[in-house]
């Protein structure tokens, strides 16, 4: 029969030994954008014509020229249909490069190591 026994017991218990502070920053940058537009301009010219016709002529194409008559009735002994004019239009095709500031944020992080006693200890 033991009259005594002895145990072992085994705790822990937390021990702060240092701590990290990370602080992050944002920096703005400002940075052209380059981009290349396209659009249309259209060139209008009047063609005077004064011709006599019979029937209203149709809008029509002619190669990249967009035609449309214009037509008035002029009162002779009879009523006649004259074209007066056209008005051909032409489309062309302008390409120009354009540049916008854009605003670009970066964010930056500095991580500085302390210990227990809040001495600093990072790397430099």
């Amino acid at each position: 029969m033991t009259a005594a026994e002895e145990t072992a017991r085994v705790e822990t218990q937390e021990v702060l030994t240092g701590r990290v502070v990370v602080e992050t920053s944002v920096d703005v940058v400002d940075e052209p954008v380059r981009a290349t537009l396209d659009g249309d301009v259209v060139d209008v010219v009047r063609v005077p014509r004064d011709e006599v016709v019979t029937v209203l002529p149709e809008i029509r194409v002619d190669g990249d020229v967009t035609i449309i008559p214009v037509v008035e009735e002029v009162l002779v002994v009879e009523k006649r249909l004259v074209l007066k004019e056209e008005l051909h239009v032409r489309r062309r095709t302008e390409t120009r490069t354009v540049e916008v500031p854009v605003r670009l944020r970066r964010q930056t992080a500095t991580i500085r190591r302390e210990d227990a006693d809040g001495i600093d200890n990072s790397e430099a």
